[in-house]
């Protein structure tokens, strides 16, 4: 049966996918849990089923190697019962062809219709999955042609891409090499312009112009590289200097007829020109300038901001050297007229105080109306020097003249004052930057006055100083001093304190009071190495000065009166020179030819040539001088003076009083060391042998006359001196400092000849000698102080 049923289904490819569609369909929709269980008890329903009757165990028979089957009559034609005996395997296979196909005819014609069904659904599937196949390969097809679209549409996307960005490179090329030649395709337009016959420059399109000049000359300049640069670069320079040279004619014209104008003016107030110059900041020359000229400053600023350029420089500087010169052409015949007037009526310190003020009023207006034109480079004094500095020269050609024929050290101070501290100091600094051109100027003369007051104090020291000649009146110690304390002690003097100021001075020696009053006008005169030049020279000459009036007044008067008379005045110059904060030391340099002598004397005896440039003691090479240096320190040697002086007093005064001491002392010395010696011969061994007393000058007699001789000497030489020291020496302590050491000596004489007289005296001699003790005399000395 299985076999017929395989046999009756067809077998192709279309059954194959109809079980696989089924297979495909029961897994996308599967059985429920009933109906598996349904199928599961069906199939065990079948599983059950029952032979065929026909079949039964109780009709099959086997006899003799064959096989029997009863049947019932009537099965095959009504019951279907058959009954026969199967003898041989034909027989059993015919019986099981005819069973089969009773079954067909019976069971399975339903199932054939199913399968006819199915097999016809089999092959519409088979159909339809054809057409689904043809459809797929379509599709595919489909699909790569899309694909070489999609490839063809990409390729045409990529390369407009490449072309969009080719066109905008080119774009941009073009752009570029349009912006690059416009700079090129200037010159016509701007050459057109320049040349034109109706071009000003005060119209409103030259400006413009020639700032696109300016930037065509930039950029041919930076690029080189393009074809015929050099020859744009030159035709654009010759416009530029075509344009540069009409602003020029333009600005001189403009100022020229400004000052026509202002000039007209001048002539038209009918004032002279001294009226005209009592007010030279007045409106008519600056304020009406200023208008005439207004049509300059855009230019003018335009220039000033280009002037980074060389061309606009330069172009600035003739611009700036026209203005000053079409002003100075306005205000030089007011500014020399006023000067002249002050030369005319005023001194030269009025001269000097009212012309320097005068010519800053004039600088500074002249500097505010020149930050008007040129606001930029007003700062720079160079700018306006070709108007300040004539106008700075009448004042200098006015005090030069004065200055050299001025002979006064206080006016020629007084004009040092002027300028450095009220000019200079003052206004200048207050003023800034407005008066930096007049400067130099007054720098200038200040160096003139300088030079002439260096010359002046050279002379008035080597005249008033050097070679000062004294008169009677002059070397007239004590007297002088005696007479100034009469006037001191006097109480009818009204103004006392001043009175006796000015009698110090009077008792001052000339040499001494010019020195020092020479050397306080010049100390905040002078620089500082040109002052110390001069106070070295000074202090020196006249150290010498009072060292040589000293010796006249010790003939005139008395040694001691020409010691103390040095004494006060160097200290006096001392103390007046201590103030000033500088070294009074001078590095003199001096050629010396001296040793060429030898060399000559060598020469001429034929010891050696005049040009053996082998030797060293050659003429040739020994013929430069030597230069020798030295120092001299006037403080140093005025302190060196008036120790030596004060000693050589000390030692005056010590023997004045305890000379008689002193040589007693030498004496008995000289005796002790004779008598110490053993190289004496008999006789003056046995002269010296005697007692000190027993000799001839150390009897206690002999002493008592020396002990009162300087007793006397003590009582009235003594104060005598301390007299002369209180005349000459008005400080206390100054007195006390000199009197020290007389005192000193004083006391050590006395002590020596003390230490003697108990040494070889006895004390009923030294009792009669009356030596006085020493706090006794420490005592007296005291109270003359």
């Amino acid at each position: 049966m299985t076999t017929a049923t395989r046999s009756g289904v067809p077998s192709s490819e279309a059954v194959s996918r109809g079980y696989n569609f089924a297979s495909t369909w029961e897994q996308n929709a599967p059985l429920t849990e009933q109906q598996q269980a349904a199928i599961i008890a069906l199939s065990h329903a079948v599983v059950e089923r029952p032979f065929p009757s026909v079949l039964s165990q109780e009709n099959i028979s086997k006899e003799n190697n064959g096989l029997t089957i009863s049947t019932k009559p009537g099965t095959v034609e009504e019951s279907g019962e058959i009954n026969s005996v199967l003898v041989n395997t034909n027989q059993f296979y015919k019986w099981f062809t005819d069973l089969e196909a009773a079954m067909k005819s019976e069971t399975e014609e339903k199932y054939q219709q199913y399968v006819n069904t199915l097999t016809e659904r089999i092959q519409t599937c088979d159909g339809i999955l054809q057409q689904v196949d043809e459809t797929l390969d379509l599709f595919s097809e489909l699909q790569m042609q899309h694909q070489v679209v999609a490839t063809k549409t990409k390729t045409l996307h990529d390369a407009c891409d490449r072309m969009v960005i080719e066109k905008q490179r080119l774009v941009e090329f073009a752009d570029s090499l349009r912006s690059k030649l416009s700079y090129f395709d200037e010159l016509e337009n701007v050459a057109a312009s320049f040349y034109s016959s109706n071009t000003n420059v005060a119209s409103e399109n030259f400006l413009p112009q020639l700032k696109k000049l300016d930037d065509c000359i930039s950029y041919v300049e930076n690029n080189p590289q393009y074809a015929e640069s050099n020859v744009y670069l030159v035709k654009f320079r010759q416009l530029q200097s075509r344009a540069l040279g009409m602003i020029r004619a333009h600005v001189l014209s403009v100022l020229k007829s400004s000052t026509s104008q202002v000039q007209t003016a001048l002539r038209g107030s009918g004032g002279s020109k001294s009226a005209i110059s009592e007010g030279v900041e007045a409106s008519i020359i600056y304020v009406r300038f200023k208008a005439a000229a207004s049509e300059l400053k855009p230019i003018l600023e335009e220039i000033e901001r280009r002037s980074s350029r060389k061309e606009y420089v330069q172009l600035l500087s003739e611009c700036h050297k026209i203005y000053c010169e079409q002003r100075l052409s306005l205000v030089k015949g007011i500014v020399s007229e006023r000067i002249s007037e002050y030369s005319k009526k005023e001194t030269l310190p009025s001269i000097t105080r009212s012309g320097c003020a005068y010519l800053m009023q004039v600088c500074q207006l002249e500097h505010q109306l020149f930050d008007h034109f040129f606001p930029s480079t007003s700062e720079d004094i160079s700018s306006l020097a070709p108007l300040v500095d004539p106008l700075c020269t009448y004042l200098y050609d006015t005090l030069r003249p004065k200055l050299i024929h001025e002979m006064n050290l206080d006016i020629l101070c007084e004009l040092v004052d002027i300028l450095k501290i009220e000019v200079i100091g003052e206004q200048l600094s207050r003023r800034g930057e407005s008066l930096a051109g007049i400067r130099p100027t007054l720098d200038r003369v200040l160096a003139d006055i300088h030079e002439r007051l260096t010359f002046r104090a050279r002379t008035h020291i080597r005249d008033e100083i050097a070679n000062y000649l004294p008169v009677d009146e002059d070397l007239d110690y004590p007297g002088k001093l005696e007479r100034s304390a009469e006037t001191k002690s006097d109480p009818s003097s009204v103004n006392l304190l001043l009175d006796q100021s000015l009698d110090a001075f009077k008792t001052w020696y000339p040499p001494l009071e010019k020195t020092v009053s020479c050397l306080s006008k010049l100390y905040n005169c002078l620089e500082q190495a040109v002052f110390t030049g001069l106070a070295q020279e000074a202090v020196e000459f006249c150290s010498l000065s009072i060292q040589k009036a000293s010796k006249l007044v010790a003939k005139r008067s008395s040694q001691m009166d020409g010691q103390l008379f040095l004494i006060k005045h160097l200290l006096i110059l001392r103390e007046q020179i201590a103030p000033f904060d500088i070294e009074f030391s001078v590095t003199h340099k001096e050629l010396d030819f001296s040793h060429l002598l030898e060399h000559l004397r060598r020469i001429l005896r034929g010891q050696t040539s005049l040009f053996d440039w082998s030797r060293s003691t050659s003429l040739a090479r020994t013929l430069s001088p030597r230069v020798l240096e030295s120092q001299i320190d006037a403080k140093k040697e005025l302190e060196k003076n008036l120790k030596a002086t004060c000693e050589e007093f000390i030692m005056s005064v010590t023997k004045s009083v305890v000379d008689p001491m002193l040589s007693f002392v030498t004496k008995v010395t000289a005796v002790k060391v004779a008598l110490s010696s053993g190289a004496q011969n008999q006789k003056l061994e046995s002269a010296m042998g005697k007692p000190l007393k027993d000799q001839a000058f150390a009897t206690p007699d002999k002493v008592a006359e020396i002990v009162q001789k300087v007793n006397a000497a003590m009582q009235n030489e003594l104060p005598r001196v301390m007299e002369k020291m209180k005349l000459y020496l008005q400080n206390p302590s100054t007195r006390t400092i000199l009197f020290k050491p007389i005192k000193t000596n004083i006391i050590e004489a006395h002590e020596q000849v003390l230490k003697l007289l108990k040494q070889d005296y006895s004390e009923e001699e030294i009792t009669n000698i009356k030596m006085v003790s020493i706090q006794e005399l420490e005592s007296q000395l005291n109270n003359l102080v």
